[in-house]
């Protein structure tokens, strides 16, 4: 049975923030308290996004009225699962438990 990397985007909302960088560190540190007994070989990176116009790489979060949705991407290696979509489902409940009510998507599934 092989392993797999497998990666998931979750939407992470702060509040009374002032700064896209404040909004980033209070997401990573908030995901990674709430992972850190059950999860810690998760890891935790800020999503990326492509602009449109110039094609170069933006972090994947907005503040809005003192308010960020930040995008964050989760990975998690699992090993011995019988398949892909067995993978993203070892992944999604491992990390759904730890990060309730945390939208969680499948971005990439890689075998190791």
């Amino acid at each position: 049975m092989p392993d797999y990397m497998v990666t998931l985007e979750s939407a992470w909302i702060i509040k009374d923030v002032k700064t896209m960088d404040d909004a980033i560190s209070i997401a990573i540190g908030e995901a990674g308290k709430r992972l850190n007994p059950a999860a810690k070989y998760v890891e935790i990176e800020t999503g990326m996004m492509v602009c449109p116009l110039c094609n170069k790489a933006l972090n994947c979060a907005v503040v809005v009225a003192n308010t960020a949705l930040v995008g964050l991407t989760l990975q998690m290696k699992v090993f011995r699962a019988e398949s892909e979509e067995h993978a993203v489902r070892i992944a999604k409940s491992v990390i759904g438990k730890a990060l309730r009510d945390v939208p969680l998507n499948v971005q990439d599934v890689q075998e190791l």
